[in-house]
């Protein structure tokens, strides 16, 4: 299957969660992902955080390789100069690589090598190219770069921790993007990731996105599995495959 394929899907019959491991037990990472495979879910999100681009100081391109699994493997990476970081996540094995043009002065760069990117898990399938933008980023960013891209990525949320509640504008900013995205006559996935808890899970995805990102809201330290279903349950439900 080729990215634009994939994407094809993923457009077609979302939302579909993508599920943060960082707050998950990762000394139990593979019975932490065998648990969202048997919930059912598709893609697992890795926050890569390298302490300058943001406070956090998170995973990297080893954790990523050491998911043994069938999900698709989703990498932001909040990152400085990303393009000279980018091939050691496709040698890990991620389908899904969204890089923040705030972190780089060469965006395209970094876009243009995962255009040439080999996809560790399936050569057929390509990699998803994403661009992730902050809260306090003008949505107008990624017009030059849609050409380069086949996901966008609103955070609804500063980077660097988490806990953070979800910022209201974030709404305008997604129909904003839809727009970009629209003008462009491509098919891109928009996807918004922070603040997304039990609690809003509903409301997020009737907002016309592809993918939304969780972490904390499913692996909270109590019911993960519980968690799970909850949050794939709202999406099927908004997507109409409930």
């Amino acid at each position: 299957m080729a990215a634009s394929e994939l994407v094809a899907r993923l457009r077609r019959d979302g939302p579909h969660l993508s599920i943060g491991i960082l707050t998950a037990d990762l000394m139990l990472l593979g019975a932490e992902l065998a648990l969202l495979e048997h919930a059912g879910a598709e893609i697992v999100h890795t926050d890569v955080m390298d302490g300058v681009f943001c406070p956090g100081l998170t995973l990297g391109a080893p954790i990523v390789k050491a998911q043994r699994t069938t999900l698709l493997k989703d990498a932001h990476l909040m990152v400085m100069a990303p393009e000279d970081k980018v091939e050691a996540f496709v040698a890990a094995g991620a389908d899904i690589i969204a890089i923040h043009p705030e972190g780089t002065r060469h965006p395209h760069r970094a876009l243009q090598v995962l255009a040439k990117a080999v996809n560790a898990n399936d050569p057929e399938r390509g990699i998803i190219r994403g661009i992730s933008i902050n809260p306090g980023t003008p949505v107008e960013v990624i017009t030059p770069l849609l050409d380069e891209v086949e996901f966008v990525q609103i955070l609804a949320v500063n980077p660097g921790w988490g806990g953070q509640a979800f910022i209201a504008s974030t709404e305008t900013r997604l129909a904003h993007a839809r727009e970009l995205i629209a003008a462009s006559g491509r098919e891109i996935l928009l996807g918004v990731d922070g603040g997304v808890t039990r609690a809003n899970i509903a409301q997020i995805a009737g907002l016309g996105v592809d993918l939304i990102v969780t972490g904390s809201a499913v692996f909270d330290g109590k019911a993960a599995a519980e968690n799970a279903a909850f949050m794939l349950d709202a999406v099927r439900t908004a997507a109409g495959r409930a």
